[in-house]
């Protein structure tokens, strides 16, 4: 079920962007003079795409963002054509396996679609925004890139906090009802009223009417404390319906079953605990003397 419209004129992307030149990258390294004082996109490449969409999935509650998007972007082999950097993501450096380093960041990848209508751009990172108006900025640097993309429909990804024990739900909220209706028919339910969507993947559906984006907002229910693949293949299942897109996702069933086996393990260490502090109530409840 088709749920994007066409585009009917390309608009030019540009090299600079936020006012930075962009550098030139040599052997997977980025090289040039430029400066991480407010974010920006370098892009790697550049890309002709047939009325893209983008998926955005960053860490969040239960992880369900950036696993739902990375294992999209690894079945799919999607390319990786740009970055984000950000002087609002956290303060500290990966190292790699060889002793390399580089700073934290966002990736967007691009995925050509031989058999519809919709290309997509896929974008997830190591880390969200740390302080309020970094969240408000990298939120509006994705939408602005997604604009130069010719993007018209941006689908965010996250967790909803919930104890569940079932087949996690997926909440759908939109900024235009059609898109929710097609949400809903792909088996998403709607937002309890007054629900708080924090982060970029609810700050994006807030500025995206401001671009004349549409956005959509996928959450799969999670516990949240873990990281949970079984709340990203409920999101991906309504994702790929939305999208008209084959994607096999057996290959998180694996992961689902480890997650659920750290859960049950921790579940007994808990409940462990708890006897132990009743019984150490009870041997000081023995202890206490009363003197008339």
């Amino acid at each position: 079920m088709p749920i994007l419209r066409r585009i009917g004129s390309d608009t030019p992307s540009s090299k600079v962007f936020a006012g930075r030149q962009i550098p030139q990258v040599q052997n997977g390294f980025e090289e040039g003079d430029f400066e991480v004082k407010e974010t920006f996109i370098k892009e790697l490449m550049k890309v002709e795409l047939k009325n893209p969409v983008m998926i955005e999935g960053l860490p969040g509650l239960g992880l369900v963002g950036k696993i739902a998007t990375r294992y999209l972007i690894k079945q799919l082999k999607a390319q990786k054509f740009a970055h984000l950097y950000s002087p609002h993501f956290p303060y500290f450096v990966l190292v790699s396996k060889k002793g390399s380093v580089r700073l934290l960041r966002g990736t967007f990848y691009f995925w050509r679609n031989s058999m519809g209508e919709n290309d997509l751009i896929l974008f997830t990172g190591d880390s969200q925004a740390q302080t309020i108006e970094g969240q408000y900025e990298i939120s509006n640097a994705i939408l602005d890139f997604a604009k130069r993309q010719n993007v018209k429909t941006v689908v965010t990804i996250g967790g909803y906090r919930v104890e569940t024990k079932d087949k996690p739900k997926v909440i759908a909220v939109a900024t235009s009802q059609s898109l929710l209706n097609c949400a809903l028919k792909a088996n998403a339910i709607l937002s309890p009223v007054g629900s708080p969507i924090v982060g970029t993947a609810g700050l994006i559906l807030g500025l995206a009417p401001f671009k004349k984006i549409d956005a959509l907002c996928l959450l799969g229910e999670t516990r949240g404390y873990l990281p949970d693949p079984k709340a990203a293949k409920s999101v991906l299942e309504v994702l790929i319906k939305l999208l008209n897109i084959k994607v096999d996702l057996s290959g998180l069933d694996e992961e689902i079953a480890k997650a659920e086996s750290m859960v049950a393990r921790l579940q007994k260490i808990e409940e462990k605990r708890a006897l132990q502090a009743e019984e150490m109530r009870r041997e000081e409840d023995k202890k206490i003397t009363y003197i008339s």
